[in-house]
């Protein structure tokens, strides 16, 4: 997910989109913490693109 694909979307589609990345976020920490993760890289990719959705979404408010 690039910076520049969120800055199209509106406040109500980032808030989605958001929401959508921490319910990842959610299952990636359980099948960690069950021993069925293999792909480590995809938790550090999630909080990635959270903190992309939340700096577009302080970049369209402010």
């Amino acid at each position: 997910m690039q910076a520049k694909e969120l800055k199209g979307k509106s406040l109500a589609e980032l808030q989605d989109e958001l929401n959508q990345l921490l319910q990842q976020q959610f299952d990636l920490r359980m099948a960690k913490g069950n021993g069925q993760l293999t792909k480590m890289h995809l938790l550090r990719d999630v909080r990635r693109n959270i903190a992309r959705v939340q700096t577009v979404m302080n970049q369209v408010k402010g």
